[in-house]
């Protein structure tokens, strides 16, 4: 159990892909204007992480080194990561309609974001079984949604606020995404 908590403590909070490693920043950027739809792209990502590192996972442990076909890892965990993706915007498409508008063009490139395969390959990098990929996988995912829901949330109050006009936009972005990266480095000076 301690594991656990230290695998998710660690990969949500010290080494958050977005703050910390900087994978992820073009749907971190540009899905985290609203709350609504940041929520909408955390929850689709932590699916997709998830899902797809477990697959991964097995496909590389019992498949791809069983037939020594390990130099296609890196095609395969993106079919993989295209196929969970099709998955959830068909999904969102049927059952929220509303939130598949909101996301646009940010859903599918869930497919390109580079944290998604990071998280695969450094999976298998590492000789992770299929229980870790997983577990490593959520936390990364869930630090993913932590991170853009925290931004929505502090671009939201700021709308409400006079801001200068040089800062309007994504230079004030930019500088709330780095204040947060030195507010998460500061988680990593916690001793477990």
């Amino acid at each position: 159990m301690t594991t656990v908590l230290l695998v998710l403590f660690t990969t949500v909070l010290v080494n958050n892909v977005v703050l910390s490693q900087f994978l992820g920043l073009c749907p971190f950027l540009g899905v985290s204007r609203y709350l609504k739809t940041a929520s909408g792209m955390g929850i689709a990502v932590i699916f997709v992480i998830t899902v797809s590192s477990a697959l991964s996972s097995l496909v590389y442990n019992y498949v791809l080194e069983a037939l020594e076909l390990t130099y296609l890892s890196t095609i395969v965990f993106i079919l993989i990561i295209a196929a969970l993706v099709q998955f959830i915007e068909m999904f969102l498409k049927k059952f929220s309609h509303t939130l598949y508008e909101a996301l646009g063009v940010y859903l599918p490139l869930i497919t390109t974001n580079c944290a998604v395969l990071g998280v695969a390959l450094t999976n298998v990098q590492n000789n992770y079984g299929v229980l870790m990929s997983t577990l490593t996988g959520f936390g990364t995912a869930c630090g993913f949604a932590v991170a853009i829901i925290i931004m929505a949330a502090i671009r939201e109050s700021i709308d409400l606020t006079k801001v200068p006009k040089s800062f309007r936009g994504m230079p004030l972005t930019l500088l709330i995404s780095g204040l947060m990266a030195m507010a998460f480095f500061g988680f990593s000076g916690i001793n477990l």
